[in-house]
């Protein structure tokens, strides 16, 4: 394939097929990390900036402005670079030391809020409340919300959900991390307009609201929704069928047996929701198609999830995941 310019490579990301031990289930993981800023976010991010361009929202010599754990922001910085825009990203310290650096490569800039917060708490209304603020400050630049914002989810409409299709044909179940709910519910709807009876699995942070979870911290980046936070207006509840709450150590754990044993490295969210899946995934009988959305890669998570002194610290290491999934896969 040849490309004419680096947003062309967003999306197409391949299938990997694992086997469970208990069924004859195909589990296939789509692997989001080969986009090229390292998430499914870029296929949103990408597709909310050309909203907004054929909308006249966002005219030349513009400024985005958004609130992001790192991958949104990522995703943004790179179509900023490729279209002439300035971008700021509002993060707090949840976001990873290697996103804020990623973002400050591709020319963005940073503004850190949430001072006071403790290290598995997240700011995600200081994030949004900066960032609306800054946009009606700033001359000509556009907040895109990704929360609220339609062409978020519409981006796996269009995108992710049309790849399984062409890939797999029938999908019998699809599993993905829920935060704006743009990609669930987005590749939901286009999976359900192919086959009505795909059920779809949403997994979140435990600690979450969004399911009714009770409101309490957790380390799990860019997924979920902490108490207190507005539930996003993308998300449609009667697209999704089941949810499942992932700890952290479930998460964390999983990301890193499947590097040592699998070679792949993922992110914090992503270990929660293939660990999730495997679990509900084992419980069945005869055979299916199941994917696993992979949101990211783990490369951004090396000082944290992959550092050891880190998980000790934290008080996350948990053998017995490891010993779960050796009984699934």
């Amino acid at each position: 394939m040849i490309a004419n310019k680096i947003t062309d490579l967003i999306g197409n990301t391949p299938l990997l097929k694992i086997k469970m031990k208990n069924n004859n289930w195909n589990v296939y993981l789509k692997l989001e990390k080969f986009n090229p800023g390292g998430s499914m976010k870029d296929r949103m991010a990408y597709n909310m900036i050309e909203a907004a361009e054929s909308e006249g929202i966002l005219k030349p010599g513009g400024t985005i402005i958004e609130s992001s754990s790192g991958n949104t922001a990522i995703g943004l910085a790179i179509a900023s670079a490729i279209k002439g825009y300035k971008f700021i990203a509002v993060v707090d310290h949840h976001a990873s030391k290697e996103k804020i650096d990623m973002i400050k490569a591709y020319g963005g800039n940073i503004v850190v809020v949430g001072e006071g917060y403790k290290d598995n708490e997240v700011a995600v209304i200081e994030r949004e409340r900066t960032a609306a603020k800054m946009a009606k400050e700033i001359p000509n630049s556009f907040f895109p919300n990704q929360a609220d914002n339609f062409n978020n989810r519409g981006a796996y409409v269009k995108t992710l959900a049309k790849e399984l299709i062409k890939d797999l044909g029938r999908i019998d179940c699809f599993y993905g991390a829920i935060g704006t709910g743009g990609s669930v519910c987005g590749t939901a709807i286009g999976l359900k307009e192919n086959n009505k009876e795909t059920i779809i699995n949403a997994i979140e942070p435990d600690g979450s609201i969004l399911f009714g979870g009770e409101g309490k911290p957790y380390f799990q980046s860019g997924t979920g929704n902490p108490i207190n936070a507005p539930i996003p207006k993308i998300i449609d509840y009667s697209l999704i069928d089941n949810n499942f709450f992932a700890t952290d150590k479930e998460a964390f754990n999983t990301c890193i047996y499947f590097a040592k044993k699998y070679g792949i490295l993922i992110g914090g969210s992503a270990g929660g929701v293939l660990f999730k899946s495997l679990e509900d995934i084992n419980k069945k009988s005869g055979s299916g198609n199941a994917v696993i959305l992979l949101c990211d890669g783990g490369e951004k998570y090396l000082n944290n999830i992959f550092n050891p002194e880190w998980m000790e610290k934290n008080k996350l290491k948990d053998q017995n995941v490891e010993e779960r999934l050796k009984e699934w896969i």
